[in-house]
């Protein structure tokens, strides 16, 4: 049929007064300019054709993530398959007499036939990488590292099928001498290949995911993870400088992920009160009757009076402070504390909330805090604790107590002065 063809062709130039042989290299120019043409004109038809129908499709649709296809033009790179396609298949039926020269286009149309398929494919990653932004699907699934993971599979394929073109071999004959390569590659790209298995590690086990706060000191990381790939975790840090996290290091070394705080909808506040010891004392009838006024305390004090009427009213001589239980002064205040945090919109009412005392210290008794803040966000964190603890030490009168703190420069003064003056 292509001998025929390249018949009427030379007969056709005949009659211009232009001879030429049906194997020769005027017929062979005017075939592949003829198919250079329709291969034109194909692309042409799709692409203002076809391609123009649907991007006006996708533009008036109510959908959000086909908009983004569009922005990364994954229909027009597809297009370039269809002049690929018509040259690959005229193309060397125009050099059918030309046997050397039909072999190397063949292979170099086939290798571009290869590189169109990969960057559209590509584009298309792209795209569903940025949908997964978008729709949040990246804080649950670190959808980047699956990207990066695509395309380098096709990569290493599409290179494979053009080496393969090009050497005129089957693709397994050089798959199988990869093992051999192995161990020089292993060398060359250690880091590389570490950072690749972590970072299929990290996104299998959903360890690190954008959006997460994580903190490392090793790396002097703390802040929002903005960006998980094969090889690196980007991190902004709160004093919005930026960290580069190896992705293997994330494997082997320890860090602190803070999204189970974040999703629980709880923060903790551990944090404690030192109280001198020396302000610790039993509370009198006058205290009782004055704490009694405080509306936290009206349910727990006469509840707690008749408890410890009915246990010591068998004890004798309960005119010594030594016999019997009594009530004091900073176990009223650690019971106050637990009702007012119980009654404290921010505290969340569903996790621990306690107030304890830890063991005493050269600074005193620590009256710790554990409880959890009902808002997760750090700057109405910080707000809320401030706010509890400022009115725990403007109370600490109330109870005759006081919050330790180490003599300082001026508390020293003021004895020098004392001593001064009574001389």
């Amino acid at each position: 049929m292509e001998t025929d063809f390249r018949v009427v062709l030379t007969d056709w130039l005949a009659k211009f007064g232009i001879n030429s042989e049906p194997s020769g290299w005027l017929a062979t120019a005017i075939l592949i300019l003829s198919s250079l043409i329709l291969a034109a004109v194909a692309y042409i038809v799709i692409r203002r054709g076809v391609v123009r129908a649907m991007n006006l499709m996708i533009v008036r649709s109510k959908a959000t993530w086909d908009d983004i296809f569009l922005r990364h033009r994954v229909l027009e790179k597809l297009s370039l398959l269809v002049p690929a396609m018509v040259l690959n298949f005229l193309v060397p039926v125009a050099l059918t007499e030309h046997k050397l020269a039909s072999a190397l286009v063949d292979k170099l149309l086939s290798v571009w036939l290869v590189v169109v398929m990969v960057r559209a494919l590509y584009a298309a990653l792209d795209a569903v990488n940025e949908v997964a932004d978008v729709k949040l699907i990246s804080r649950r699934l670190p959808i980047k590292s699956f990207v990066q993971l695509c395309k380098l599979f096709l990569f290493f394929v599409a290179l494979i099928v053009s080496v393969s073109v090009l050497a005129d071999q089957s693709p397994v004959y050089f798959l199988s001498g990869l093992g051999v390569a192995t161990g020089l590659v292993m060398l060359v790209f250690k880091d590389t290949i570490l950072g690749f298995v972590a970072g299929i590690q990290l996104a299998a086990n959903r360890m690190v995911s954008p959006g997460d706060w994580i903190q490392m000191d090793k790396y002097g990381a703390d802040g929002s993870v903005e960006e998980v790939s094969l090889t690196t975790v980007k991190v902004r840090n709160w004093d919005k400088t930026i960290t580069m996290i190896p992705a293997y290091a994330l494997v082997s070394d320890a860090f602190r992920n803070w999204r189970g705080m974040s999703e629980s909808g709880g923060r903790r506040i551990k944090r404690s009160v030192n109280i001198d010891i020396n302000s610790i004392r039993f509370l009198t009838e006058e205290d009782r009757k004055r704490l009694a006024k405080i509306n936290y305390l009206k349910e727990y004090l006469p509840k707690k009076i008749h408890e410890l009427g009915e246990s010591n009213a068998k004890i004798p001589d309960m005119d010594m402070p030594v016999n019997g239980r009594r009530l004091t002064n900073v176990g009223t205040f650690r019971a106050y504390l637990v009702e007012f945090l119980r009654h404290h919109e921010k505290v969340h009412q569903e996790m621990t909330l306690m107030v304890r005392q830890l063991a005493p210290t050269t600074e005193g008794l620590p009256l710790e805090l554990y409880i959890f803040t009902n808002d997760t966000r750090w700057v109405n964190y910080e707000e809320i604790q401030s706010d509890i603890f400022d009115h725990i030490f403007a109370i600490l009168p109330q109870f005759d107590l006081r919050a330790f703190q180490a003599p300082t420069g001026n508390d020293i003064r003021s004895l020098r002065r004392v001593d001064v003056a009574e001389q």
